[in-house]
């Protein structure tokens, strides 16, 4: 389905590329509590759509200023995975390939923006706490030895 030259995500009749930030600071990973379907309210690795023409860099680094205010210098790719959701007739109402890179902070005033409810730096500790999905926490576990 496609509305204007923008085509939206819900109901998809490919998987949509997508690109999420690792960032730690002083022992802390930056979260964003999404504010949007998919996975609306859930905390989460900063991220989003890639745009035509960006390299997974360069999305990364938009969206990341876009939902948290904060500036970050890119590396390479770390974990890819995929989420896909059915709605209740069973149909794919979202497909992401998400691409997640680990970044640098460089920068910025931290503040929720875009889609994001919330932005904040989050403890080890606290991911038991909040509402994270499993992939995320397996990912941050098993890649970077964080909430162990």
């Amino acid at each position: 389905m496609r509305t204007g030259i923008f085509e939206l995500s819900a109901y998809p009749d490919h998987p949509v590329l997508a690109v999420g930030a690792i960032v730690f600071e002083s022992g802390r990973v930056l979260m964003v509590r999404r504010g949007r379907p998919p996975a609306e309210n859930l905390w989460a690795i900063p991220g989003g759509k890639v745009r035509l023409g960006e390299s997974l860099q360069q999305s990364v680094e938009r969206e990341v200023l876009e939902e948290t205010g904060l500036i970050v210098r890119a590396g390479m790719p770390v974990y890819t995975f995929d989420l896909i959701e059915r709605d209740s007739d069973g149909i794919i109402r979202f497909h992401y390939v998400i691409v997640d890179l680990c970044a640098e902070l460089a920068g910025g005033v931290l503040r929720a923006g875009d889609d994001a409810r919330e932005a904040r730096w989050i403890a080890a500790e606290e991911l038991p706490s909040l509402n994270v999905s499993r992939t995320t926490i397996d990912m941050l576990r098993d890649c970077f030895k964080f909430g162990i």
